[in-house]
């Protein structure tokens, strides 16, 4: 154990929380209307809905199968004692980490290649993204090269973080893990550090009211095709009415 190891596997943990919940406390209370995903489905759709369907299903996916893992370590590892219930975890999760890196692949592609979004995108949208796709794409990397990870995240990880949240940090386990374990790991600190001052702080606002409202019916008074239309210049006057 060195220096390096209690900064990345002990204070950047705690460094995180402070900065998630602060920064989301502050942000709420100062620009509470801004705490949004600022969704730009009006400026284009059609690549939109390619990236981003599979990439927020995909990364649903992935982020409970790693809560479940959190939560119920021995109900995980009691499950993997089947090697057919095993494979089925392994392949789905490496199934839903394919999905969610196409998504955002497509995303950023979107981003890079659309005038229209270049618009409305700032520095951290993009550094947003390339960390999203670096550590999607270590998860892969590890799913694929460090089999069964189902198992050692409920025997070992489970027990880091608990021991995190207990103020009692135990990291003799995570320091023996392969380098590309451990990146994995420090980046997923360092998102959960940003999450407030991204358009991630989105997914503390869920709209949950949005399962039970009326149906809302959208009418177009402008032609859909040329508001959308990406090579068109703006101007103050509206295209004609369909």
């Amino acid at each position: 154990m060195n220096a390096f190891d209690n900064f990345f596997f002990i204070a950047l943990p705690y460094a995180a929380l402070l900065m998630f919940f602060v920064g989301t406390i502050y942000r709420y209370k100062a620009t509470k209307f801004k705490f949004s995903s600022l969704s730009s489905q009006f400026l284009e759709t059609r690549k939109l809905y390619w990236g981003s369907v599979p990439f927020h299903w995909g990364i649903l996916f992935l982020f409970f199968g790693h809560l479940i893992a959190f939560l119920f370590p021995s109900s995980i590892l009691l499950w993997n004692q089947q090697p057919v219930r095993l494979a089925i975890l392994e392949i789905s999760a490496f199934v839903g980490g394919i999905i969610a890196f196409v998504g955002i692949i497509s995303l950023l592609y979107r981003r890079l290649t659309n005038p229209r979004i270049r618009k409305v995108t700032n520095y951290m949208d993009n550094i947003l993204e390339l960390l999203l796709i670096i550590q999607i794409f270590l998860g892969l990397w590890v799913a694929y090269g460090y089999r069964w990870g189902s198992s050692w995240f409920a025997s070992i990880l489970t027990p880091y973080l608990n021991s995190i949240f207990s103020f009692n940090p135990n990291i003799d386990a995570v320091i023996a893990l392969p380098l590309v374990v451990q990146l994995h790991i420090i980046l997923a600190f360092i998102i959960f550090m940003i999450i407030p001052f991204t358009r991630l702080v989105h997914l503390l606002v869920f709209p949950l009211s949005y399962l039970w409202r009326p149906y809302q019916k959208v009418i177009w008074n402008w032609n859909r095709r040329q508001v959308r239309n990406s090579r068109a210049k703006w101007n103050i006057h509206k295209p004609n009415n369909t």
